[in-house]
């Protein structure tokens, strides 16, 4: 197993690394002034902890996408580069929420650092409420989006939804719920599944996702189907009834989540995450700015079922100004 610096960068909270079939590796994640969309790119997985971000996107001064910008993820899909990411027209909470919905940028340029990138505007759901955390993978020649959203209907802030597209910012079926909120370690703070990011191995689909409250209390959760079943059927699916990965108090890691997947050099498999080395957080958790991305390798047991063990001391210093290492 590999060993990475820990923390891998610095606040930057909501990781997503896109290993491309040019050997690259893109970084992208949420920024602490919730400004703006911003893309590192290294020949190597740890030489994304050093190398300069460029700039791709800032938010506009006003409209629907003019405030607290999170959770973006990069992808190629169909020979284009995709952004997915969430954004409020203001930072009201109306009704416990904030008011998010779901926008994608697209760039048809070969290099996503200094090619052109279009406003492909809003993935509209049929529902329009708080919607968030929009992933994308391919399966079997079909391209499906997977996002987390309020119901109206049901408790809580945000359950887990499944959709094929028809491209990549609009859907081409109605969407199906593979999870709601529904576990203790899920209904902590807030009621929350958010945050899915997919990985397949053998003969099954895995979908992690984050749960509860943004502090200590956030935690990964699993989510299960067989590739031979119809994703699109939520009886296919079955779920974790406890978190797969968590708070690991002997080690100062707290509320691990938000993941996602990529590969190294040698070929394994890599999670993705972030987490605080710390409880003690003055007002609301989405504004302490020391959520750090964090980088493990993980294992798979003899039944092809992901093993995440848990996550790692700090092993660098900090270099945050006002706050040390603890």
């Amino acid at each position: 197993m590999s060993d990475y610096p820990n923390p891998f960068i610095e606040q930057r909270a909501d990781p997503h690394i896109w290993l491309h079939q040019d050997g690259c590796y893109y970084f992208i994640a949420s920024v602490p002034e919730y400004d703006r969309l911003e893309i590192r790119r290294s020949r190597t997985l740890i030489g994304l902890a050093d190398t300069p971000a460029t700039v791709i996107w800032r938010k506009p001064d006003s409209g629907p996408m003019s405030a607290l910008i999170w959770a973006p993820e990069l992808h190629f899909i169909d020979n284009q580069w995709v952004i997915y990411y969430a954004a409020a027209p203001s930072q009201e909470i109306i009704d416990g929420l904030f008011q998010h919905r779901m926008y994608a940028l697209v760039c048809e340029d070969a290099d996503p650092l200094t090619g052109s990138w279009q406003e492909k505007g809003r993935v509209y759901t049929p529902i329009d409420s708080f919607s968030l955390d929009a992933t994308h993978f391919s399966y079997q020649g079909k391209n499906y989006y997977l996002w987390a959203q309020k119901d109206p209907a049901i408790r809580g802030n945000s359950n887990l939804y499944l959709a094929e597209m028809a491209n990549p910012w609009t859907l081409k079926s109605s969407p199906v719920r593979l999870s709601q909120p529904e576990f203790a370690w899920e209904t902590i703070g807030f009621w929350v599944n958010e945050g899915p990011a997919v990985i397949i191995r053998g003969e099954t689909i895995f979908i992690t996702y984050s749960a509860s409250a943004t502090d200590e209390n956030y935690c990964i959760g699993l989510l299960w189907a067989s590739v031979a079943s119809n994703l699109l059927d939520p009886a296919s699916w079955q779920k974790s009834a406890q978190p797969v990965f968590s708070t690991q108090r002997t080690n100062r890691q707290f509320g691990p989540g938000h993941n996602s997947f990529t590969r190294n050099e040698q070929g394994e498999d890599v999670l993705v995450y972030h987490a605080r080395n710390y409880t003690e957080i003055e007002g609301d958790p989405l504004y302490d700015p020391n959520r750090h991305t964090r980088i493990k390798t993980f294992s798979w047991n003899e039944h092809n079922w992901p093993e995440f063990g848990e996550p790692a001391a700090d092993n660098r210093p900090l270099l945050l100004q006002g706050r040390t290492n603890r």
